[in-house]
């Protein structure tokens, strides 16, 4: 099998600026622990704050290309994972660039006048809270994707994974990808990402979701996708079940559902059946931040489907490299991963 450039991701590029935080300053902000929003008015001043912090780190971050590095970094076929995305003409720009460089991943960066976007996250007790000034990643237009160069991205892979995130910039660029995947029997895979996501921008999510053959999200998410819904149940195992019956685009392939659940069982939803499966337990004195610990779940889990492995394999490299990124600071991750 052809393993380069099969899997492509589409998102938003932010580099996170990252620093422990104390609880007066997410009162200060109005931030909720273990939350992801967007930022407002309100929260300008703070991305100056946090860089004034002497534990500050920038880490180039964005949810989807959290889970193609991790991807590319389990994976031993080097090239095998592309990434699309807006950043702007500025060192953080080219501090992206030379991650991704570094990570191995193909990115084509569609380039704008607007500041690269960043993401402050705020640390306390370990679990992290998500505020992102898209700025430049909310100019990627789909004229983009659409030039030859980036449409052989699209026809190159067999799989693809955009974050709920990417709803609010381009739905028309998931669209096309959506509807590329399902008439070509490709696996599309998508994230809810957010509470705000699936309350805000149901509706292109909702147009995308017949799409999905992979829906990812944790319980909080999931819970909130059904409230939106009028579903009345708050069981992730029976909100999983539901989002897993969703109707589909295409028959090729039947949706299947995967949420995690912090230090609680993963739940995987799928023709009709709901299975758990325990993540690796870590003890509280290990974790350094879950900042990144989803996208990672994510990326291991995508390193295995592209390589045809079942679902259990799946979940096991999810579960191991989210359980490597919550004892690092950000979406990073050693040299070489010591999975089998």
């Amino acid at each position: 099998m052809e393993y380069e450039g099969i899997l492509l991701g589409m998102g938003n590029p932010l580099l996170d600026i990252s620093a422990v935080v104390d609880q007066d300053f997410l009162n200060k902000y109005d931030i909720k622990p273990n939350n992801a929003i967007l930022a407002e008015e309100k929260h300008l001043p703070m991305y100056d704050e946090l860089a004034s912090k002497n534990n500050v780190e920038y880490i180039a971050g964005g949810a989807t290309q959290n889970s193609i590095r991790v991807a590319q970094w389990m994976l031993p076929f080097p090239g095998a994972t592309s990434y699309m995305g807006s950043i702007g003409k500025d060192k953080f720009g080219e501090k992206m660039k030379k991650n991704a460089k570094d990570a191995g991943v193909n990115v084509h960066y569609y380039e704008d006048e607007a500041p690269t976007g960043t993401c402050a996250v705020c640390v306390l007790d370990g679990e992290r809270s998500l505020v992102a000034n898209l700025s430049a990643a909310n100019c990627y237009k789909v004229d983009h994707l659409k030039r030859p160069e980036n449409w052989a991205l699209v026809e190159k892979a067999k799989f693809y994974y955009i974050a709920g995130f990417f709803l609010t910039v381009s739905p028309e660029s998931i669209q096309l990808v959506a509807e590329h995947a399902a008439a070509n029997n490709k696996i599309f895979s998508m994230n809810l990402s957010a509470p705000f996501i699936c309350e805000f921008f149901r509706d292109p999510q909702e147009k995308a979701l017949p799409y999905m053959d992979f829906v990812f999200g944790n319980e909080t998410e999931a819970r909130t996708f059904s409230k939106v819904h009028g579903w009345e149940t708050d069981n992730v195992e029976e909100i999983a079940l539901k989002i897993s019956e969703w109707p589909k685009a295409s028959e090729t392939h039947k949706r299947i559902t995967v949420i995690t659940q912090g230090a609680d069982p993963v739940v995987v939803a799928a023709d009709g059946k709901v299975k758990l499966f325990p993540v690796i337990p870590l003890p509280k004195e290990k974790l350094v931040d879950t900042n990144g610990a989803g996208d990672a779940f994510v990326g291991g889990f995508l390193s295995q489907l592209v390589q045809g492995k079942p679902v259990e394999d799946c979940v096991r490299a999810g579960c191991y490299a989210s359980n490597v990124i919550i004892q690092r600071s950000g979406c990073t991750y050693p040299d070489k991963p010591d999975f089998a």
